[in-house]
């Protein structure tokens, strides 16, 4: 079945204006943009007198009357398809109801590249049609160009991550790291975090990797990948293990599955502080099994934007953690500290533990101590890495001088 119009995106209602300005002001039948694929010819939008032409439908490229003008076989207006032998021998010439004018000029995007051609066509002979109307068509043609070309682009950016990413869920491109959580108290590893990381080739920092994932609908796909990944470094490792998940991850029924059967006490749930909540009540109801049997909730990023009171408030966490932005460089800004000091408070008064990340210096992590920073992770104690590198204790000692 032909999409109706009514179904046309607001691009192609867009460009459906343009293919009017076309039919009404050459005064023919028939206009249409097409797409071409090297193969096919997809007449994606149709402006039609006749019922006959409609949105979608196709036909074979190299005997299109378009690929026979875009190789110069066929000058670009043709008031009388008879007289070209050329013509005459495409299957165009010979449809049910027979294209006796032509016009096509090519539709080219910003790269250069041809994306398919801006059409009319009579029924009968034109023999007014001139230089004059493919002018006209070129400047719609490029007008039409500017149109499509956003929604070209992310079909094509969609494409390039799909095939990047596919590989990576029967390979090994994905690997683990993990980072120790210290206590600040005595230096005691209390758990760790897992940490993706990606293919260095790719260049790319694993939240950009996650948020692209996302983006074409394999964010829990990929997700749930990294979680079975650190999971495998469970057995290997004391204290608890710390896994991140978006909102919609943890509604997933495949990530209820996966975490059903895990030593419960031993793993912390992160919520990215970045993603919104849709529907808190539902998020609480997902969590409450897995809080019941003693996993603890995190709410990641506190401090990085605006949400995060939000998160605390309607999802009551066991944990906080203090995001790297308002950590790094604790101890010379008064106005940082004051604000960390602060929500160490709140989160204390939420019974909350309080973790700060991004501790990469002897300064922060002793100003981040002296006001009641429960936890740290970060440079300062240890570089993400594996399981064999992880220690049971740190030094704080100097921390406390």
């Amino acid at each position: 079945m032909a999409p109706s119009r009514s179904e046309r995106s607001d691009a192609e209602r867009k460009v459906a204006e343009l293919l009017r300005t076309a039919k009404d002001s050459l005064g023919l039948s028939l206009t249409f943009l097409s797409r071409l694929d090297g193969e096919v010819q997809h007449l994606e939008v149709v402006e039609s007198s006749i019922p006959f032409f409609h949105d979608g439908q196709t036909q074979p490229q190299a005997t299109s009357l378009c690929q026979a003008i875009l190789d110069g076989k066929l000058p670009s207006v043709i008031p009388n398809v008879a007289k070209l032998p050329e013509a005459k021998r495409l299957p165009a010439a010979h449809f049910p109801m027979r294209i006796r004018s032509y016009i096509s000029v090519p539709v080219s995007l910003s790269d250069g590249t041809v994306y398919g051609t801006f059409c009319a066509a009579g029924f009968t002979s034109d023999n007014e049609l001139s230089k004059r109307d493919r002018a006209l068509m070129v400047v719609l043609a490029s007008a039409a160009a500017t149109v499509i070309e956003p929604g070209v682009q992310e079909r094509r950016r969609h494409a390039a991550v799909r095939e990047r990413l596919e590989p990576m869920f029967d390979a090994d491109g994905l690997s683990i790291v993990l980072q120790p959580i210290v206590s600040f108290a005595d230096g005691n590893r209390v758990g760790a975090e897992a940490l993706s990381r990606f293919p260095v080739e790719w260049n790319q920092p694993p939240d950009q990797v996650f948020g692209e994932a996302a983006s074409i609908g394999f964010g829990t796909d990929l997700e749930l990948l990294a979680v079975r990944r650190a999971l495998e470094q469970l057995p290997l490792i004391s204290g608890y293990l710390s896994l991140n998940f978006s909102p919609s991850t943890l509604l997933d029924e495949r990530c209820h599955a996966l975490l059903g059967g895990l030593p419960a006490e031993r793993i912390v749930l992160e919520l990215s502080e970045h993603d919104p909540v849709e529907d808190y009540e539902i998020l609480t109801d997902a969590l409450a099994p897995f809080r019941q049997r003693g996993m603890l909730l995190a709410i990641d990023d506190v401090g990085a934007g605006f949400s995060s009171l939000r998160h605390i408030l309607l999802t009551a966490p066991d944990v906080i953690k203090l995001d790297r932005s308002i950590v790094a460089g604790v101890a010379a800004d008064s106005v940082l500290l004051t604000l960390v000091s602060a929500l160490v408070n709140f989160g204390h008064g939420a019974h909350a533990t309080v973790v700060a990340e991004g501790v990469e210096t002897k300064e922060d992590a002793t100003a981040l101590r002296q006001v009641d920073v429960d936890y740290a992770q970060g440079w300062y104690f240890a570089r993400p890495g594996s399981a064999e590198q992880l220690v049971d204790r740190y030094s704080v000692a100097e921390l406390m001088s």
